[in-house]
């Protein structure tokens, strides 16, 4: 069974920083992609980033583009969200799931972190950076 269970989320200030985590079990891990996403209230849900195990591409949203690393640990079969200079509008539920395609990933950039190319899904973890 494929599993995806996010922790490390919390409640930081504004410029601090935040490191979560995303255990995967249930498939071989070095052959999937695995992305972040996250959805505030009453908002869509939005692609944040994504790293290929295959090949250790990564993407990223530009609202996160030089905040946010993603990384891979395929050893622990877990990847890694390390936030840093927080912001408010980074306030939401923050979810990893499975890229839907095993290997490396063959789209251009802007299509990899459409929510729907993605099939398993944690259940979450509430980030929380007040204004």
């Amino acid at each position: 069974e494929v599993q995806l269970v996010e922790s490390g989320g919390g409640l930081v200030q504004a410029g601090g920083s935040l490191r979560l985590s995303c255990a995967a079990s249930g498939f071989t891990f070095d052959d999937y992609s695995i992305g972040w996403f996250r959805q505030a209230p009453g908002k869509e849900r939005e692609g944040v980033s994504c790293i290929s195990n295959s090949d250790d591409s990564t993407y990223y949203a530009d609202s996160v583009k030089g905040r946010f690393t993603i990384s891979s640990d395929n050893a622990e079969n877990t990847v890694y969200l390390q936030m840093n200079s927080l912001k408010p509008e980074d306030t939401a539920v923050y979810y990893c799931a499975r890229f839907r395609t095993p290997g490396s990933i063959r789209l251009p950039g802007r299509w990899v972190l459409s929510w729907y190319r993605y099939d398993y899904w944690g259940q979450g973890t509430q980030v929380t950076v007040p204004s």
